[in-house]
Formats: structure tokens, C-alpha cells, sequence
């Protein structure tokens, strides 16, 4: 049993733990994994498919319950091949993981929004309001879901 104790990590180290659990999941799974040497375009792994699909993956980790963002030049949220893969980590338990497709944002709700700070500093973006009274929508996207529309060809944000 892995160390559960993400109070003692820091951003970094839970980062980086997320992203290779996240591998982990994926290759549990059956998927062929194949990690990037640069992470300068949102992308941190590559997964293959069964059937031969290449998905690339975003990994975000959180501690609790807030925002989580990607920048809109980073996130093509019109392929169905890009991934965000969410692990929210509670003390003393494994974390949850969440896999959501980018055309997901497609359709903005409560949960998927869209900012773009016309006039300000910040860089445009999609993100993810992760409050207590959206978490009930983030249940579709647990990973199993997500993983058995892949295996039956459907679109996992449906």
C-alpha cells in the first residue's frame, strides 16, 4: 500500500506522483503508454489504445476541492484524441481519478467553463469548477466510465 500521507508532498512531488499513477491506471488498463521528453504543449503522456487510438493526456492533481485550469492555446477542446486525467487526492485514501475528454468543453455548464480575461494579464483558458455542489457532475467522468466508452467507441462526455 502506497504512502497516502499528500499533506507531506509538495506541489511538485504530488505532481509528479500524479502523473505516474495516472500511467499506472492506464496501463492496467491495457493501454500502451509513452511518455513526452518536454511538456511544452499541456500534454504529459501519450496512450495507446487497444485498437490502435493515440490519446494524449493532460495530468492535473488537487488536493481539494477548487479550480483547475488549461490554457485555451494548449487545450483543443475539438479533438477527441485530448484527454484531461484529474486525480483528487484526500488524505489517507488512493486518489480519485477522473478522465474528461476536451470536446467536453464543448458544452459549458457549471462544472466545464471557459474564461477569457479580455483586457487582463492572464492567458485565456478552459477550467474545471470543482465546488461541493458540482462534484456530483464529475462523477461521469470517474475513469471507468471514461475507459469503457473508449473500449465501445462511444464519446465519453455523452
Amino acid at each position: 500500500m502506497p504512502n497516502t500521507e499528500w499533506s507531506k508532498l509538495n506541489g511538485l512531488q504530488l505532481g509528479r506522483y500524479a502523473e505516474y499513477y495516472a500511467k499506472m491506471e492506464f496501463a492496467s488498463y491495457g493501454f500502451d503508454v509513452y511518455t513526452s521528453e518536454v511538456d511544452d504543449h499541456g500534454i504529459d503522456f501519450i496512450a495507446k489504445t487497444k485498437g490502435g487510438r493515440f490519446l494524449e493526456i493532460q495530468v492535473k492533481s488537487i488536493r481539494q476541492t477548487n479550480y483547475v485550469f488549461m490554457q485555451k492555446e494548449k487545450w483543443d477542446i475539438h479533438s477527441p484524441d485530448v484527454f484531461l486525467a484529474l486525480l483528487l487526492f484526500r488524505e489517507g485514501e488512493l486518489p480519485d481519478f477522473y478522465l474528461i475528454p476536451a470536446t467536453a468543453w464543448q458544452t459549458p455548464n457549471a462544472l466545464l467553463c471557459e474564461k477569457e480575461y479580455e483586457g487582463l494579464k492572464s492567458k485565456p483558458e478552459y477550467g474545471l469548477n470543482l465546488s461541493k455542489k458540482n462534484m456530483q457532475m464529475l462523477q461521469s467522468f470517474k475513469i471507468e466510465n471514461t475507459f469503457r466508452a473508449l473500449e465501445t467507441g462511444e464519446d465519453a462526455d455523452e
